[in-house]
C-alpha cells in the first residue's frame, strides 16, 4: 500500500473516531451525569469543585500555582485570582470554571458538546474539572 493512500486511511480513521458519540461519552466521563451528550454549568461546577478537593494537595483550602500544576494560563490569572493573592480559594476556582466554560460555549446554550470540548476554548474546562 502506497504512504498517501496508507496516510488517508489513518486520517479517515481519525475523523470517523473523532466524530463518534463514544467519543463524547468517554471526553465527558464521569462528568455528564445525566447522559445527555453535553456538560451544563451544574455539571461542570460539580466536577470542579471534586477536582479542587483532589488537587488541594496540602489541604489549605486554596490552590497554588504548584497544586494547579499549569491549569490556569498565565494570561488568565488576573481573572482567576482577582484578589491577586497567589492562591484560588473554591469560589475562585468554581467561578473561574464558569468563565472557562461558557467561553467554550460558542453556541450559547447553556452547554459544552463535544465538538465544542476539543477546541481551544473547551480544552480549558476540562482540564479545570479532573483532579488528576
Amino acid at each position: 500500500m502506497k504512504f498517501i493512500e496508507r496516510r488517508t486511511l489513518l486520517m479517515a480513521s481519525a475523523l470517523t473516531f473523532a466524530l463518534s458519540p463514544s467519543l463524547a461519552a468517554s471526553v465527558f466521563s464521569g462528568i455528564d451525569t445525566d447522559s445527555d451528550g453535553t456538560i451544563d454549568l451544574n455539571e461542570a461546577k460539580a466536577a470542579a469543585s471534586s477536582a479542587f478537593d483532589k488537587l488541594d494537595a496540602n489541604h489549605d483550602g486554596t490552590l497554588d500555582r504548584a497544586e494547579l500544576r499549569g491549569r490556569v494560563p498565565e494570561e488568565d490569572w488576573v481573572i482567576a485570582d482577582p484578589d491577586n493573592d497567589k492562591t484560588l480559594t473554591k469560589d475562585e476556582y468554581l467561578n473561574y470554571v464558569e468563565f472557562a466554560f461558557k467561553r467554550a460555549d460558542k453556541d450559547g446554550d447553556g452547554t459544552v458538546d463535544a465538538k465544542e470540548a476539543r477546541t481551544h476554548a473547551g480544552r480549558l474546562p476540562m482540564r479545570l474539572l479532573r483532579g488528576r
